[in-house]
């Protein structure tokens, strides 16, 4: 069985080998998580010694000392660099079916802006507390450690770094390999049990429509334990505010805990798919009852519709498929645990309930989508054909023309013939007479010729 070994470094460290010789070139076009230098202890899980075991509780003297060594060499004290409190008022942040933008109010995003990255919030607080880093959380007068141990806390870092997520994983202990999948941004929805702690992988997504990243997906990473949780995420979310704003609706009426934060994390991030739902149930209606009654001229930009719908259905279901199974694994792994009571990382029966209906609501996005997309499949087959049938009308009328031209050829190619024959440079009928008897029979029998054929072409009905 592997475990974390928490050992001093060796002083052992490797530098990836690049092409270039020169460092500050390498450096340039290397991210920073490529050029770093790595102690073997970090990249190498070793196994437990017999005997040994790995405590599940927070080493809250790590914290204070990693705190205090920040803050020295920052000199934090010294610039009053230190966060500051937000009471998260019931304002609301909606959002538009079709906008999808904050309604209102800019803050959440504007905190990340301003580079407050990081907000602790705790049942014994008052409010919220955001700081730039972790280090800039506690006040003069207390440390960190004592922030933790008044309550159930929740620390939410946006881009956390590589030192952040080092001491953070000491501190913890976190397994080495959910560390390893917060930092490279696991792309895959899950939920694993450790011995002090749950950790839930889920996805949200960039709910700005001027973004280019519009649509695309958002990893949230949470760590449940049994004294508080843990959220990491690398681009502005506005999740977390909702759920805090949340709390202070319902604190009077509810047991905050860690997994019921986690619920409203998952309840919020679900319910933010609604409003594009509704949006695209009213674009797939519309493209339904449009597409076979608009006229060719108004039908130039169907296609575009069909085709940005679609895609706007697929990417709902690329992000919504999986979910369900991670909800319904936390749903599992929250029963099985219920007769646990030594168990950290339970989640109470009250919790699972509470994610039974965030899985239906999931279920229900997903059916909708299915149907949506089917009858987007169909709008988009009705419209191929009556694309066809316009065609085939269109070839109809064409052959029809051409048709009556050549009938109408048929007839005036005798007269050519007749005509021709009368005006060849060699004697004639009628050639050596003077009156227009002959010219008026031949005109006369052109023209009964003529309409005599029109007639039983309009009889025969070829023309």
């Amino acid at each position: 069985m592997l475990g974390l070994v928490d050992k001093q470094p060796t002083g052992l460290s490797h530098t990836p080998t690049t092409s270039s010789t020169n460092p500050s070139s390498s450096a340039s076009t290397m991210p920073p998580s490529l050029y770093k230098t790595n102690t073997i202890e970090e990249d190498v899980c070793f196994p437990s010694l017999p005997g040994s075991h790995v405590t599940q509780e927070i080493d809250f003297a790590l914290l204070d000392s990693w705190i205090q060594h920040q803050d020295k060499a920052n000199d934090t004290f010294k610039s009053g660099n230190h966060g500051f409190y937000d009471h998260d008022t019931l304002r609301t942040y909606s959002f538009h079916p079709y906008i999808d933008s904050y309604s209102q109010h800019q803050e959440p995003k504007q905190l990340y802006q301003d580079n407050y990255r990081v907000s602790f919030y705790s049942v014994a607080e008052p409010s919220t507390i955001h700081a730039k880093n972790i280090a800039e959380l506690p006040d003069r007068d207390q440390s960190f450690s004592s922030m933790l141990k008044k309550g159930c806390f929740w620390l939410d870092v946006m881009c956390p770094t590589d030192q952040e997520m080092k001491q953070l994983s000491k501190a913890f202990h976190i397994h080495p390999l959910t560390t390893e999948d917060i930092a490279m941004e696991e792309p895959r929805e899950k939920c694993e049990v450790f011995k002090n702690y749950c950790f839930v992988c889920f996805r949200s997504f960039d709910q700005d429509p001027t973004s280019i990243t519009y649509l695309q997906p958002i990893g949230v990473y949470m760590l449940i334990f049994g004294q508080g949780i843990l959220t990491f995420h690398f681009r502005p979310i506005p999740h977390a505010y909702n759920v805090r704003r949340r709390i202070k609706q319902l604190k009077d009426y509810i047991r905050v805990t860690p997994d019921w934060i986690c619920y409203g994390l998952l309840d919020d991030i679900t319910d933010s798919f609604a409003p594009l739902i509704r949006g695209i149930e009213f674009e797939v209606d519309s493209i339904d009852e449009l597409v076979l009654i608009l006229k060719e001229s108004e039908q130039s930009d169907m296609l575009r519709r069909i085709g940005y719908c679609r895609k706007r259905v697929m990417s709902l279901l690329r992000l919504l498929v999986t979910k369900v199974d991670v909800v319904k694994t936390m749903i599992k792994r929250g029963k099985a645990s219920s007769g646990d009571l030594t168990s950290k990382s339970t989640i109470s029966p009250e919790v699972v309930l509470y994610l039974g209906d965030v899985q239906d609501h999931l279920i229900t996005m997903l059916q909708s989508l299915n149907h949506y997309e089917k009858i987007s499949s169909r709008s988009h087959s009705n419209y191929l054909a009556q694309i066809s049938i316009e065609m085939t009308q269109t070839n109809n009328d064409i052959n029809d023309v051409l048709s009556k031209l050549t009938a109408l050829g048929s007839v005036v190619i005798p007269m050519n013939l007749i005509t021709g024959l009368f005006g060849m440079n060699v004697p004639v009928p009628g050639q050596f007479t003077e009156d227009l008897t002959w010219f008026a029979c031949i005109t006369v029998s052109i023209l009964t010729f003529c309409m005599t054929s029109v007639m039983m072409m309009r009889y025969y009905r070829i023309i």
